[in-house]
């Protein structure tokens, strides 16, 4: 459960931790059992299940839905008398309430020797990074962080999911063919993420911007993306170019949302 929590906390999903803290006499769970809730709902565990469980979703949605709810709540409900069971026990819930900013999230597609010097940089900063590829034989060059994952795809678009309008998105593939679908498919699904970029020269940015005209992409949304990627800064060798990356990622880092 730990495991889904910090998953959660890194999703900057809604939730609410509701442990049993105390049962008495004949009750459908014992004292630690635990539940977590989201806005959509039970996401894992169990209080019980039937009544008393649909009754602590209830609180639970009721605390989310508060613009400024308690941190922590208790409830002692008889289970006969306040819940309509048969069995006459009295359970007592802990409702801790959570909502996580979300994290600093870069969505890195591609996986080649820019990638390979980039990925060590970021990895010391307080980011979740997700490096999406066709190749495996790259993936597996990768160095192993905490905060970084990498997945392997038939097609680049395939990893869309992982993306969210506070992710910055960099495309640094093998080429023009396999950037200009990923980069088309991202405006139109998040047109406002919060940062696009793609590996490239200034006739790259023209070919792209006439290609994704005729895709149809609004070039209000085409001008979103940064390209040539990284700050005009040192020279054109791996190293160097994954430190223009990064110094532009922290440069255009989203502040988090108000609440």
């Amino acid at each position: 459960m730990h495991e889904t929590l910090l998953q959660l906390h890194h999703q900057g999903t809604d939730h609410v931790l509701i442990t049993v803290a105390a049962a008495r006499g004949s009750t459908p769970a014992p004292a630690g059992q635990k539940l977590i809730a989201t806005p959509a709902g039970l996401h894992s565990g169990t209080v019980g299940g039937g009544k008393i469980e649909a009754r602590a979703l209830s609180h639970a949605a009721s605390l989310l839905s508060e613009k400024n709810p308690p941190a922590t709540d208790l409830q002692t409900w008889n289970l006969q008398r306040d819940i309509g069971m048969t069995c006459g026990g009295e359970m007592t819930l802990l409702f801790e309430v959570y909502r996580p900013t979300p994290a600093w999230h870069i969505a890195i597609f591609g996986s080649g020797h820019i990638v390979q010097a980039l990925a060590p940089i970021l990895a010391t900063l307080p980011c979740r990074i997700d490096i999406i590829d066709t190749r495996p034989d790259w993936l597996a060059k990768l160095p192993t962080f905490p905060n970084l994952t990498t997945h392997l795809v038939t097609t680049h678009t395939e990893a869309l999911y992982l993306i969210t309008e506070i992710t910055q998105a960099i495309c640094i593939t093998r080429g023009h063919s396999t950037d200009l679908p990923i980069l088309a498919a991202i405006l139109r699904q998040y047109p406002q993420i919060s940062f696009l970029g793609v590996i490239g020269s200034a006739s790259k940015r023209a070919t792209l911007t006439r290609e994704l005209r005729e895709t149809g992409t609004p070039p209000d949304l085409i001008e979103k993306i940064h390209c040539p990627l990284g700050l005009p800064i040192g020279d054109n060798t791996p190293p160097q170019i994954a430190i223009s990356i990064t110094a532009q990622l922290l440069q255009q880092k989203s502040p988090p949302p108000l609440p």
